[in-house]
């Protein structure tokens, strides 16, 4: 059994608010869900202290640490947000930037504690910027240790400068739940081989 951990990065830190994150996140659920792969839990990150800084613990009140504890128990990362002025969230930079410490918390082999695991991307907005987006948390994500799959983005943007969020709409589009079957699927695929196979390492 392979499990997931969603992180939804929207700049609504009340956890009550209703966000097109989390529903674009259940889209993705439920594909998962085919590939018996369990979404252990939805973090709505800006409902967390998360204290800027690179390093694994910024100190006394930093909910950091119990977060990466999460996420490097998960076979599959879930990097969910919305698209503001056309990129990612700044919660989402935040957890990119807090995720640099992989880079020098290596073991006896080289590989960071991300090695061998896999990220996909949850993207919502109403304006362009779903590719440029991705292109921000896959690189970044590689940079830390993730692997990512084919077609390892599913995403939805309404019409520019509209009102209605994916939240909002009576039905969700054909096209993303293909998407998001191809991306379950992928990423289920991908992180099943590296548990059974981890990446080696240096010799």
């Amino acid at each position: 059994m392979l499990n997931a951990l969603a992180l939804n990065c929207t700049l609504k830190a009340d956890e009550s608010e209703r966000s097109s994150t989390d529903a674009m996140i259940a889209v993705l659920a439920d594909s998962f869900a085919k590939h018996d792969v369990t979404i252990t839990e939805t973090v709505r990150v800006a409902a967390l202290n998360i204290k800027p800084g690179v390093s694994s613990d910024e100190g006394e009140g930093d909910d950091w640490p119990a977060l990466r504890e999460k996420i490097l128990a998960a076979d599959i990362l879930i990097f969910g947000g919305p698209i503001w002025m056309g990129q990612i969230s700044s919660i989402a930079k935040r957890v990119l930037e807090r995720m640099d410490a992989f880079i020098s918390e290596t073991d006896d082999q080289g590989r960071m504690p991300s090695y061998s695991k896999v990220a996909i991307a949850a993207i919502v907005g109403n304006e362009d910027g779903a590719h440029f987006s991705s292109a921000q948390l896959f690189q970044a994500l590689n940079d830390v240790g993730y692997t990512i799959p084919a077609v390892a983005a599913c995403y939805w943007v309404g019409e520019a400068m509209g009102s209605t969020d994916f939240q909002d709409l009576d039905k969700t589009p054909k096209k993303v739940t293909e998407t998001a079957a191809m991306v379950a699927g992928n990423a289920a695929h991908l992180a099943g081989l590296l548990k059974a196979k981890p990446y080696p390492g240096q010799d």
